[in-house]
Formats: structure tokens, sequence, C-alpha cells
């Protein structure tokens, strides 16, 4: 149960993501003379800043709880197009097209099925999960030309050694954080090798029961 938990925890994705107003709208962002779709990120942090324990398991972000889990299946409706690394591509193309995920989460499987993918990997030759698209070549360009074309946000979940590159290049517009009030003492950093400083605002928050605090930055 914890890695059918954790599957459904990270996966807020497209209407939570954008309750923030980070959704760059169905068709409207990009192209001439129109301003560029939003990129955003959703990930969970521990209370001392760490986004995996240091063994690389992250399912420890993600206890049972009932109004948890309501949040996260009412936000499963919305639009956005996903940005996944390889790990992380590869965790929810495990789950998600099952029929386990479609039995027992199925609101939020026709969303995670449904949504176009972007997938950047060296090693990775093909791609089995529908509407997912495999991005060859500089992640910084591609995440650039992807801004810059027409349709609903892009968001990315999980995969930090991706939100740490675009975050030093300053292509990420709003972070959605989840801080979990635990305390694991080692793990990895969601933002090892940025050097650039970003000064982010707080735009909105959200406490739970169980503690977790959902805090929304933009640049």
């Amino acid at each position: 149960m914890l890695r059918r938990d954790f599957l459904m925890a990270t996966s807020v994705v497209a209407a939570s993501a954008m309750a923030s107003g980070g959704g760059g709208g169905g068709g409207g962002g990009g192209g001439a003379g129109l301003p560029a779709r939003k990129l955003m990120m959703f990930n969970n942090l521990s209370l001392d800043g760490y986004f995996t324990d240091a063994s690389g398991d992250m399912s420890w972000a993600h206890a049972r709880d009932e109004e948890w889990q309501r949040f996260t299946q009412e936000n499963a409706g919305g639009e956005a197009e996903l940005v996944f690394g390889r790990k992380t591509y590869e965790m929810m193309a495990s789950f998600w097209p099952t029929p386990q995920a479609k039995q027992s989460l199925p609101e939020v499987a026709v969303s995670m099925n449904r949504m176009r993918k972007h997938v950047f990997s060296r090693s990775l030759q093909k791609l089995d999960w529908e509407n997912s698209t495999l991005e060859k070549g500089d992640l910084v360009s591609a995440v650039r030309r992807l801004k810059a074309q027409g349709g609903p946000g892009l968001l990315i979940m999980g995969s930090g050694e991706i939100v740490s590159q675009l975050t030093e290049a300053g292509l990420i517009d709003e972070y959605q954080v989840v801080t979990v009030p635990l305390v694991i003492g080692k793990g990895r950093s969601l933002f090892e090798g940025v050097t650039a400083r970003p000064r982010l605002r707080l735009t909105n928050s959200r406490s739970f029961q169980n503690g977790n605090v959902v805090s929304w930055y933009s640049i």
C-alpha cells in the first residue's frame, strides 16, 4: 500500500498545481505575441529539507490520511503537460496504466494516462506509456521550446535533477512544495548544484491535520 499511496500523493497534478494560477491555459500560451506558458514544480520536502532519504526512498512522505487523499482526488481533473526524468517516469509508467490503478484510483488514473508527458532521458530508447514523448538533447533548450508552444501549463513531479537544472536556468515559474513534518537526518536536496539563489514569493498555503503544509511560491 505504501507504493500506491506514494504514487497517488505524488500525483496531485493538474488542478492542484494550477490552483495558484500557474496554468498556461488550454491552447493559450506561446506563439507569436503570446506569453509563454508557465512551468511549475511539485515535490515533497522533509522538515530538514530533503526530498528523498539517503537510500533514495520517498515513501516516508506519504502516510495514509483521509483528508490528504480527498485533496489529491479532488485535484485530479485539471489540465497540464507533465515533465519527467527517467526514474520518475519509469515508476509512474509501471503503475498508472495498470488495471490495479484504474480500479483503485480511477479518477487519478484517467488524468495521469490522458495527459501529455515529456520524458527527458539519455538511456531510454522508447516509451510505452500513452501520450509520452521522449525528449533528447539539451534539457534547457528543450524546455524553453516547450514553454514557447501553445497548450496547458507544464508540471514537473519528482525528477530532482531536472528541478535543479531548470532552477539554475531560471525556467521554473512556480514551485508547489509539500512540507512533511518529519526529520529524516540525511538525504538528497532538491536544489543540489544551484548557485543562482533565486528569491521566491509565497503566494498561497494550506495546512492539513496530518501536519503537511502545501506552499505555493512564484519567482
